[in-house]
């Protein structure tokens, strides 16, 4: 994963068997457009995943791939993240199911994709614990989102739409690496945000959460199973549906989005 911006300015060995994926809400991005011309001149294959039918990005890639996801309305851009995410998934088992992956390993995939919109219907009808939590958290100065493995990224994401709409300081973390740097800041006025999903990764995140609350910060658990150990450290938990591992970074994207929503509305933005 590259950012275009550091991406055009790099020395980056690319050739002819390089395939670069460059993803657009607008298809326009300038940044991400000059790194495929970029790419282009090295003699990559380009890919384009963006929103806007006839945009810059979509006549300049050698294929692509739309989102149609509907006109942008705000900056926080969320249904243009979820519906991204979802066209990866898609992309991965394609490539999956060329290279060897079992139909049923594709297929679980795909039904638990096909059953997201009742998953986020759930979601939304916790409407009011995510307020309970905005409504003791919102005079916070800062936040810290961890999350391992595939949910790191959702982790920035959380802290990406907590900026962008309440205008709250957040950084988003490697649950790991929060003893390199955030763990010096944590202390009861520090919300911390945990995606701790009930996976592989579950029993090291726990450590994490434990640590956290060695210092007394302030606990807001993302979890899809809540279980004793959860209930005793977290100040908070809030429950999503349970999911195929790869497909929980959209749903838990999603609670995320509402908890940097209702935090903007109280604190008046």
């Amino acid at each position: 994963v590259e950012y275009a911006s550091e991406f055009r300015y790099r020395n980056v060995i690319i050739d002819s068997n390089t395939i670069i994926i460059a993803i657009s809400q607008s298809g326009e991005t300038a940044d991400t457009l000059a790194a495929i011309r970029k790419a282009k001149e090295l003699g990559a294959i380009t890919l384009g995943i963006c929103n806007v039918v006839g945009s810059t990005i979509s006549r300049e890639t050698d294929a692509g791939i739309f989102t149609h996801t509907g006109p942008e309305i705000g900056v926080a851009s969320t249904k243009a993240f979820t519906a991204q995410l979802t066209i990866l998934i898609m992309l991965a088992i394609k490539l999956g199911r060329k290279k060897g992956v079992s139909k049923e390993r594709g297929k679980n995939l795909i039904d638990a994709l096909r059953h997201i919109d009742q998953d986020v219907t759930s979601i939304l009808k916790i409407s009011d614990e995510v307020k309970k939590v905005a409504k003791k958290t919102w005079k916070s100065d800062n936040f810290l989102y961890l999350g391992r493995g595939i949910n790191f990224p959702v982790a920035l994401e959380g802290a990406l739409k907590l900026k962008e709409i309440s205008y709250i300081h957040a950084e988003g973390y490697p649950a790991a690496e929060m003893k390199h740097g955030p763990i010096a800041l944590i202390d009861e006025n520090m919300p911390v945000v945990f995606i701790a999903p009930q996976d592989e990764s579950f029993s090291k995140i726990l450590s994490n959460i434990e640590e956290v609350k060695a210092r007394k910060g302030f606990i807001i658990t993302i979890t899809d199973k809540v279980n004793t150990s959860l209930e005793s450290l977290s100040n908070f938990i809030l429950t999503i549906p349970n999911t195929h591992k790869h497909v929980f970074p959209i749903t838990c994207s999603i609670i995320l989005q509402m908890l940097a929503y209702e935090l903007a509305v109280y604190r008046d933005c």
